[in-house]
């Protein structure tokens, strides 16, 4: 691990202050927020992330979680991922959200990581972990040896031949069907971001994941209010019980009426370079009923344009079958 500085903010106009003037005075020498530190601090002591200078924000008053005005739901950027998931109003309202917590990581890391920690969680692809490879989304230029090595655990949509990556968390997925709104704080003031823009597909560009610019700090997302009588569901696959990453994975939320979908969201995580967003499965859906050959469509749909690897050309039909065992989960709670 590389010598670094911390310095603890008071206040948010204070971390971003701390965060965009030193990246600046150090010629962009990383400068990073820290919280949790559960993935942060893992890629530290690998030689993966170098910053300079760490921005200790756990002071920030960005922990609570809050209904809003509009019957929505608010979260803060610390929120612990334990409090979200067991919180009374996201079991209630968002289970969606509790399920998909609960299915990542571990009860220890859950009562660390925050809410904005794991929006910003970075892949775990092998060769982005060691720094012996080259790797296009940590060096740019290096290559990708994921295409054509090891790449069992890795992307099946979104990738680009630069870049195969998989978007490993289990929140962001849950997040992304319920069209959750990212809110930033930076030098130039706040504005709001829609988790489905949030993220940046690989491209030629795989080092650049997100729109957050230098400063910018999240300070909370909020969650639409619920759509009367829907109901969701979040299904996990992989290859163990507990602590470990999705091979596939879904987040659904539907409703029916008189026996026919009229509304409809579908996410996929485990397969996509970004939480995956579904609108053609949506679009297949809506107005049909809920049926085992129409979700089996539209999961056909939904992987129709995946692009397999060497090692991960299972995952498609995998996929397939999480979502369609999602919503027919959903259909059954319904």
């Amino acid at each position: 691990m590389h010598p670094f500085d911390l310095i603890t903010a008071g206040s948010v106009p204070e971390a971003v202050k701390a965060q965009a003037s030193s990246s600046t005075a150090q010629q962009g020498a990383p400068v990073r927020f820290i919280a949790g530190g559960t993935n942060l601090v893992d890629y530290m002591k690998l030689n993966v992330e170098t910053p300079r200078q760490l921005v200790d924000i756990n002071n920030l008053p960005l922990d609570t979680v809050e209904p809003l005005t509009d019957g929505g739901l608010r979260i803060g950027a610390l929120a612990r991922n334990s409090v979200v998931a067991n919180h009374d109003a996201v079991k209630q309202r968002y289970p969606v959200l509790s399920q998909a917590i609960l299915s990542g990581a571990s009860t220890q890391l859950r009562n660390m990581a925050t809410t904005a920690g794991n929006l910003l969680q970075k892949t775990r692809c092998v060769y982005y972990r060691d720094t012996a490879f080259g790797c296009n989304k940590r060096e740019p230029g290096s290559g990708c040896p994921a295409i054509g090595g090891h790449n069992r655990m890795l992307a099946i949509l979104g990738t680009s031949d630069q870049c195969i990556a998989t978007n490993p968390s289990d929140q962001n997925v849950a997040l992304t069907a319920l069209e959750a709104v990212i809110h930033i704080t930076g030098s130039k003031g706040d504005r709001t971001v829609p988790i489905t823009q949030f993220y940046l597909l690989p491209g030629t560009t795989p080092n650049r994941e997100t729109v957050l610019e230098p400063g910018d700090l999240i300070t909370y997302i909020s969650l639409p209010a619920p759509i009367p009588g829907s109901k969701g569901y979040y299904l996990k696959l992989r290859d163990r019980a507990s602590y470990e990453f999705a091979l596939s994975s879904a987040a659904v939320i539907l409703k029916t009426t008189n026996g026919h979908i009229d509304f409809i969201r579908v996410a996929l995580g485990g397969v996509g370079t970004v939480p995956w967003r579904s609108p053609e499965a949506e679009h297949f859906l809506r107005g049909k009923s809920p049926t085992s050959a129409n979700f089996r469509g539209a999961a056909d749909v939904a992987l129709r344009n995946a692009r397999s690897q060497s090692q991960n050309g299972f995952k498609i039909e995998l996929a397939k079958r999480c979502l369609t065992h999602a919503l027919t989960q959903a259909v059954a709670q319904a």
